[in-house]
């Protein structure tokens, strides 16, 4: 007997992750799991939608811990031996008015958005099977045209780019943030922006890797689901999390052989935008 199929949603107590969760147990012929850091919130989201009627598991990952990330990996290996559906949606914003020094934004939201996915993508991309689905939620701050330095944009947008180089730009961006100076070197001024643009190009590198992997049809895209109504936007968003989970969960489903999307940038109508140089069909 064939193994069940299985999606996991990173970060999916609340907001569009609990969407996403919601969509997948109503759409996707297979596991779902709900993942979040804390064990008791995790538990509760899984309650609200048992009384949906909807069966989601649920497992404990903190993408900021090594730990967990390991422990998680080796839980889906012996239970499931592999993955279908992978969503990585965890990710933090400090608000404009936040107290904390402009470096200590950039180190700790670089260190959840950007560092703790690649740890989450090496423990659990082994495990995708042959017509995998892969999905990065990024932002409207994520498009590389918000990077003013044009060096900066040219580096992040060429096609031989690789993880390292990536990584160093970042870490370089995190030293020039705790110093003033990363305005100067062509950096903008908010670190969520810089996070989700390093998500983008992550994206990019990651989907050049899967056309070469012996693994038939794993595909990646990287989604901008929209403004949205949730803790993260400080409820500022106009789209509701029905609104904001649809994109992500089109891009999960996709059907066997997609030729399209594929390594793109979906924006939150679904429409493929041009990464480097847009334009984007709306604001939000």
């Amino acid at each position: 007997m064939a193994k069940p199929r299985v999606a996991i949603v990173t970060g999916s107590n609340k907001g569009i992750g609990f969407g996403i969760v919601r969509n997948l147990c109503k759409q996707f012929d297979g596991v779902v799991y709900l993942t979040a850091r804390d064990v008791e919130r995790g538990k509760k989201a899984v309650e609200e939608l048992n009384k949906l009627g909807l069966k989601p598991e649920f497992h404990q990952l903190d993408v900021d811990d090594p730990k967990s990330i390991a422990d998680f990996a080796e839980f889906i290996k012996n239970t499931h031996g592999g993955i279908d559906v992978l969503v990585n949606n965890v990710g933090i914003v400090f608000g404009s008015g936040a107290p904390e020094p402009f470096g200590e934004q950039a180190e700790v939201t670089l260190r959840v958005n950007f560092f703790a996915m690649i740890d989450v993508c090496n423990a659990l991309f082994p495990l995708l099977r042959p017509h995998a689905r892969v999905v990065n939620l990024t932002s409207s701050v994520g498009i590389l045209t918000i990077v003013p330095g044009e060096h900066l944009r040219s580096k992040l947008s060429n096609p031989n780019l690789t993880t390292t180089e990536l990584t160093s730009l970042m870490k370089e961006f995190i030293s020039q943030a705790k110093a003033g100076t990363h305005t100067d070197a062509g950096w903008p001024g908010f670190a969520y922006a810089v996070s989700k643009v390093a998500v983008s190009a992550l994206t990019r590198i990651q989907h050049q890797e899967f056309l070469k992997d012996p693994r038939e049809d794993i595909v990646i895209n990287h989604v901008h689901p929209g403004y949205v109504d949730t803790d993260l936007t400080n409820h500022k968003g106009p789209l509701t999390i029905e609104e904001g989970a649809d994109v992500p969960t089109y891009a999960a489903l996709l059907p066997p052989n997609t030729t399209s999307p594929k390594g793109d940038y979906i924006w939150s109508n679904r429409a493929i935008v041009d990464w480097v140089n847009g334009p984007t069909p709306s604001k939000h």
